[in-house]
Parts: structure tokens; sequence; C-alpha cells
């Protein structure tokens, strides 16, 4: 079986969540959507389009992302961009951030926990169908 399948459904769900979190970047500067919605739905986008082409366990690759958004979380302790050199680059302050919190965390841990109980629905609404 080939671990490589373009899957069109998640790669539309990633489409939507990318453009909500590009007009969350952009245009809301409130002290709630932007600082924990857009952490929520970071995970949700990232599992959304590795699973648009990939053909493996939902569950594994769910906590695959939730696991690479902890490191990245993480690397923002240790001041990775300055270690990389990037700390003058907008793009990569976006992409990985520039701060640690700790509630960060929390909310890719809640993004994940919505993974895990959409794909559970689905398949047990497909189950009760066939």
């Amino acid at each position: 079986m080939s671990r490589l399948k373009f899957k069109f459904k998640y790669f539309i769900v990633f489409v939507i969540i990318f453009i909500i979190e590009v007009f969350i970047a952009l245009y809301l500067h409130d002290s709630f959507i932007r600082p924990y919605f857009g952490d929520f739905l970071v995970v949700i986008m990232i599992y959304s389009f590795v699973m648009s082409f990939i053909n493996f366990s939902k569950y594994k690759v769910a906590l695959f992302v939730l696991l690479f958004a902890y490191c990245i979380e993480f690397a923002q302790c240790f001041n990775l961009l300055l270690l990389l050199g990037l700390e003058n680059m907008s793009f990569a302050k976006v992409v990985l951030g520039n701060s640690f919190a700790t509630e960060d965390l929390a909310l890719y841990t809640l993004g994940f926990g919505g993974i895990v109980l959409v794909e559970f629905l689905i398949e047990r609404n497909k189950t009760s169908f066939h």
C-alpha cells in the first residue's frame, strides 16, 4: 500500500484554515482570537496539510503534529531564531514564533483533542452506516 495519496477533503480543510490564520494574523489584534484561537487552529491546519498527502494512521499523524508543535514551542525557550540568525526575518518569526508560552502548549493539545474527536466521530459515523 502506497503511503502517498492526495486527499482533496483534507486539502480543502487546510486551505480554509490557512486563510483564517492569515486573516487573524493580518487583521485581528485582539486579546483572545489572535493569541489563543490561532494557536488552537494551527495544529489542525498542519494536520490537515499532512493528511492531504499521506496515507497513514490519522491518530499517529495527529500525535506527530502535536509533538512537532511542542518542539517548535520549546525551541522558542532557547531563542532558536537568534541561534539560526533569523531574528530579523518577519517570516521566520511568524512561522517559528518568538516567545515561549505554556498556554500555547495547552492550546496545541486542545487542537489535537479536536482532531481526535472529529476523526473518531467521522469513523463512528461511517461504521454505523455500513
